[in-house]
């Protein structure tokens, strides 16, 4: 459980806040987070509709149910500060259950260390949740290494970092790997997307190893720091530095926040 964490368990149609030791052990299924800063998030409806589709697929279909818990989880985090809520599908005694985590938000950064992680611990890797616990040991080691994030490859090709999605520049053309990668659909990346969309800035994708990735501008983004710019790759190429276009792009992206 996270450290400085408010716990609360969905029951009867209400969020019923648990100390740490009265929090029944439970598998986690399903589970989404992104920031909110002073009441407001990038794109939570989009985090909203993966959390409800994943809680589908594994086997929760009562939408009524979820679409009660998310309305109650948003009205219960603060309008003044910086978070970082978790909502959760927990398996406790044979049975399903929601879960809501209230956490401040940890220190944000604008740049980022990769390394590349030694094997691809994912069972449900287009599921956010299941498998966090090992993506974190992936961090961990990564974190040994001097690095910030791990990243995750698919046949020697780069897919997804433990917990980001990247993207990369080869000049003006924005690059993601193939959606046939099996992945979480990062809603951060999907949000640069539609910002490259509007902008009319080129977007295709690329099977590519780190080795090709050697003087592209790499971004890693996610749902907390928005674009970090990759500034170093540890045991992987030399990468390289648009600090302007990555401020310009970190400004358009937190300007698509809005009040929950």
């Amino acid at each position: 459980m996270d450290v400085g964490a408010t716990v609360f368990d969905w029951e009867a149609g209400a969020l019923v806040p648990r100390d740490d030791c009265a929090v029944t052990p439970a598998v986690l299924r399903v589970a989404d987070s992104f920031l909110v800063s002073d009441g407001s998030a990038l794109a939570a409806g989009l985090h909203r509709a993966r959390f409800t589709e994943s809680a589908r697929e594994q086997g929760f279909g009562d939408a009524h149910e979820l679409s009660d818990f998310w309305e109650a989880t948003l009205a219960g985090v603060p309008q003044e500060g910086a978070w970082f809520p978790r909502f959760e599908l927990v398996r406790m005694r044979d049975a399903d259950r929601l879960r809501f985590l209230l956490r401040p938000a940890p220190e944000l950064h604008a740049t980022v260390v990769l390394s590349t992680a030694a094997n691809d611990p994912r069972r449900t890797p287009t599921i956010k949740g299941p498998d966090l616990e090992q993506l974190s040991v992936l961090r961990q080691r990564a974190q040994r290494a001097g690095a910030d994030e791990a990243v995750i490859l698919d046949a020697g090709r780069v897919s997804d970092g433990a917990t980001t999605a990247l993207l990369w520049w080869r000049g003006d053309v924005l690059l993601a790997p193939p959606l046939s990668f099996p992945r979480v659909d990062s809603v951060g990346a999907r949000s640069v997307r539609g910002i490259a969309a509007a902008l009319g800035v080129p977007v295709d994708e690329e099977a590519a190893t780190p080795a090709e990735l050697a003087g592209c501008v790499v971004w890693a983004v996610n749902a907390l720091h928005g674009i970090r710019e990759v500034t170093e790759w540890i045991g992987g190429p030399d990468v390289g530095r648009d600090p302007r276009r990555t401020a310009a792009w970190r400004e358009r992206f937190a300007a698509l926040s809005r009040p929950l």
